[in-house]
Parts: C-alpha cells; sequence; structure tokens
C-alpha cells in the first residue's frame, strides 16, 4: 500500500486548531510527568454503543448526540452527516494458496452487483446525494466506507447488507477487474522505478508467515482466478460472523439499531467456523542479506529490515514515535542526515509497520551522486555508505540526547493527525475500525491516543535498542539488472 506523507503541522497552531474543532482542552504540565513528556490534552473518549447480532454481526453505533424521542417515542433522525462502514475481517494475510492478491481483487469485485444492485450502485447512492464512498485492503482487513446525509443512511444499511448476502460476479466483471488490478500493479510497482523495491520487501522480510505475499498480489496470479475462486472466497469470509458494521455522525441509534436488526438480522452465517491464520512468524536468529536487481534503476537503494511485535503491542506508540522522529518528514533525521547534509540519499526514510500478527520496522535510502566503484567488482559503494549511514541514524538516537522540543514536534503531529481526523463522523468510524481489527475491542480506540501521549525518550531508545540495534536484520539491496536480463520483475 501507499504509504501517503505526514503532514507537517507547526505544534502551537496545530493543537489549538484541533483542540478548538473537538472542545479538548491543553492541560498545564501534570507534576506527575516525567521529564520530555509533552502537556497532556484531555480529549474525549469515543464511546460508541456496542452489540453483536445473533448471526455474528458486530454493530458498533457512535452517534454525535443523543436525538431528542419525537411524539412516537423515537429518537429525532439527523440532519448531518454519517458514517456507514464495513469492515472484513479478511485480508492479504488470507490470500488463498497460488492466488496473492486476492482479498484485494475481492474489493474491486464487491461493487459488482446484486439480485437488486447494478454494477457500481454505490456510486449512485453515495454520490448523486452528495456524499462519497471508497474502499481498502490491508494484510489484516478488508474496510468499506460510505459518506452520506443521515436521511440516506437505511438506505446504505440495506445496500450493504444485499452486497454481503448476495453478490453476483460474472465472467465479464472477472475480467475487468483483473485489468483494473493489474493496471493499478503496472502503475505502481512496474512503472515507478522503485516500486520493485518496495513490493519486494515483504517476500524478503517474512519468513514464514502469509504478510510476505504483497496485499497488491502478482499479476499472474490473479489472472488464474476463476469464478470458483470468487464465489468460494466470497463465502467464506463475507458472512455476518466475520463482519463490523460502524455507524457514526448524525444519526439516532435507536432507529439505526432497528434498521440494523431489519436489514442485517435475518442473514445467516454457515456453521463452518472461519478459517484463521495460524501461521507464527519465528524470531529471525541470523542477519539475511538479499540482492534485487530490476530494470530501470536510476539509483541504487537499500533498505533495512527489523522484527516487530504487533499493533497492540505495549511498545507500539513508542515505536512509531521512533519511526516518525527517524523518517517522519522532510525534518526528521533520516532525511536531515542523510539528504541535506551529507548527502549521501536523494531521499530517505523509516517506517514502523505493525500489524495484527507482528511487525516490520525498515529504514531505506536511495543513493545520490555519481556512481563508486567498491573493492568489489560491479558492486556501487554508495550501498555500503548507505548502509552504514542508516545504522548510524538509528544509533544516534538511540544512544544520545533527544532535544525536549524535538519529541515534543513529532508527539503533536501525530496525536494532531488522529485528532483532526476525529472531527469527522468518517474519522471516528476508522477509529473504531481499527481498534476492533487491532485491538478487537472498539472501546479501545482512545488507548493509542493515551499511550502516544505517554512516550518518553527514554521509551524511544528502549525500543530502539530492544528491537533494532541488538537483533538480526535483513537487508535488501536494490540495484541494475544487467541490460540483457532487465526485463524481468519481482
Amino acid at each position: 500500500m501507499a504509504r501517503p506523507d505526514r503532514r507537517r503541522l507547526l505544534r502551537g497552531g496545530a493543537v489549538a486548531m484541533a483542540a478548538a474543532g473537538l472542545g479538548l482542552t491543553v492541560g498545564a504540565q501534570p507534576q506527575h510527568l516525567p521529564p520530555g513528556t509533552a502537556a497532556a490534552l484531555r480529549v474525549p473518549t469515543l464511546r460508541p454503543r456496542v452489540r453483536r447480532l445473533s448471526n455474528g454481526l458486530l454493530v458498533v453505533v457512535l452517534p454525535d448526540t443523543p436525538g431528542a424521542p419525537d411524539a412516537a417515542g423515537n429518537g429525532r433522525a439527523g440532519a448531518g452527516t454519517a458514517a456507514v462502514q464495513v469492515w472484513y475481517q479478511v485480508g492479504g494475510k488470507d490470500d488463498p494458496p497460488g492466488r496473492s492478491g486476492f482479498a484485494h481483487l475481492f474489493e474491486h469485485l464487491m461493487f459488482k452487483g446484486t439480485g437488486h444492485l447494478a454494477d457500481e450502485a454505490f456510486d449512485r447512492l453515495t454520490e448523486d446525494v452528495g456524499g462519497h464512498n471508497n474502499a481498502f485492503t490491508t494484510e489484516d482487513t478488508t474496510a468499506y466506507l460510505n459518506v452520506v446525509p443521515s436521511n440516506h443512511v437505511e438506505r446504505l444499511l440495506w445496500a450493504e447488507a444485499e452486497r454481503m448476502a448476495h453478490l453476483q460476479v460474472g465472467e465479464s466483471q472477472l475480467r475487468s477487474e483483473r485489468a483494473v488490478v493489474a493496471s493499478e500493479f503496472r502503475q505502481k510497482v512496474l512503472d515507478d522505478p522503485y516500486g520493485r523495491l518496495f513490493h519486494a520487501m515483504a517476500p524478503a522480510f517474512w519468513q514464514a508467515h502469509p504478510y510476505r505475499h504483497p496485499v497488491i498480489g502478482r499479476v499472474e496470479e490473479l489472472n488464474a482466478a476463476s469464478l470458483d475462486d470468487v464465489r468460494r472466497f466470497h463465502a467464506t469470509f463475507y458472512r455476518p460472523d466475520n463482519a463490523t458494521l460502524i455507524v457514526a455522525g448524525d444519526v439516532d441509534p435507536v432507529r439505526v439499531d432497528r434498521w440494523v436488526d431489519q436489514h442485517f438480522g435475518p442473514l445467516t452465517s454457515p456453521g463452518t467456523p472461519v478459517p484463521r491464520v495460524v501461521v507464527r512468524e519465528p524470531r529471525r536468529v541470523h542477519d539475511h542479506r538479499v540482492t534485487l536487481r530490476a530494470p530501470r534503476v536510476p539509483a541504487p537503494a537499500v533498505a533495512l529490515m527489523w522484527q516487530a511485535p504487533g499493533a497492540a503491542h505495549a511498545d507500539a506508540a513508542a515505536l512509531q514515535v521512533a519511526a516518525a522522529l527517524l523518517g517522519g518528514g522532510d525534518s526528521a533525521r533520516l532525511p536531515v542526515g542523510l539528504v541535506d547534509r551529507m548527502p549521501l540519499a536523494q531521499s530517505a526514510g523509516f517506517s514502523a509497520d505493525l500489524l495484527v500478527d507482528g511487525g516490520m520496522l525498515s529504514a531505506w535510502a536511495i543513493a545520490a551522486g555519481a556512481p563508486a566503484p567498491a573493492a568489489d567488482a560491479g558492486v556501487d559503494a554508495r550501498l555500503s555508505a548507505l548502509e552504514v549511514a542508516l545504522l548510524r541514524g538509528v544509533h544516534r538516537l538511540a544512544h544520545g540526547r533527544i532535544p525536549i522540543g524535538e519529541l515534543d514536534k513529532v508527539r503533536t503531529q501525530l496525536l494532531t493527525e488522529a485528532l483532526v481526523a476525529r472531527q469527522t463522523a468518517e474519522g471516528r468510524a476508522l477509529a473504531l475500525g481499527w481498534a476492533v481489527v487491532q485491538r478487537q475491542d472498539a472501546q479501545a480506540a482512545d488507548v493509542a491516543l493515551a499511550q502516544l501521549q505517554a512516550v518518553r525518550a527514554e521509551d524511544v531508545q528502549r525500543v530502539l535498542r530492544g528491537h533494532v540495534l541488538e537483533v538480526p536484520r535483513v537487508t535488501l539491496r536494490y540495484v541494475q539488472a544487467p541490460r540483457s536480463a532487465a526485463g524481468g520483475g519481482p
């Protein structure tokens, strides 16, 4: 998946904006907080109503304000907007054998018709009334997102129940969506000079877990998919007991409950359990090196990767802050050190990809300057220099001084992103969805914010030493293939 650049926000103005929009108070520095801990924000908690239907569907409702009852005792329908989302517990890790990218392909197929809906009907149900819709697939989940005026919520609930139970995909739709995904693969992986590098990181890093198959998949495996594969996948994963329905915004929860019972209540779940990934990634005991040779590589690049815990781990917040300090924007340490000061690289970064079953920390850099011959024939000395520089940058953060202002800035940027997102019904629904996926509890949506605010400099240094400097790593070098063999890909 593409990683959007983080917004670079000034601390004072950003927090004030978020606080004004959400009714927050920036507290004075409490006496019990250790040095280097930012002033605490008293963030209003999300308090969703959570229940589970008899068919296994998890229902999460987060109204903006309680509706006043009308004369019939019903709540007042809102006049604003609402988010309707359905999250399925199926992602790239659940792709069938030999069908990498199938969960992502299926995301596209879910916009095809049913017995009562034409192809692309969700555009008409959302865009034509001033709303919008979208979807995404990750390693762990597939989510379908809708934003509509509040008086259209019931219609979206009916439509989501309809495609959950009665999706109809023919051979022509399968061919067209395979072509769309193949085009996306060419654009993101083959046409981008460094697309092959980032596409190859998961296969090079994961030893046993199916996270090793990139979410976007491989074109040759998608082309082998059949309609039987589609029907089997839908029956296996697209069922009430494998889904979370989230409704947030200007809605009356009493009416939403009634509509959910009406449209989703009659759906049934198979008697068989949902298959789950049970593979556990073994701890790496030795360093591992891989060289990827690809066509049209303007300059060589290197990626260093380390094992990390999952998204719900106690170290997750500190790793998130560490990643932002090292690679979160142009003013982060690795871009400043390797790009602006040396300069060894034309770009550099650091990422903490913390998934449900485990995580990957990665530092990467693309070489700058003219090729530099090394002692080994055919090896560009810039690659070794980049490796040394990346490791030195991590080591300095793990063992050197972290100014309080630098730490506060990064924490504030991360917190502001979360708070700004929560100013919309869609953003609040997304926060609840990720809490269900990563922590199996919608009520835990605020836990990550509290943990983020509590991160101290010594926490950042502890997790870098424990998860990066003191453990084996995978090194992936990305170089130009010999001209005679430069037509292939990963």
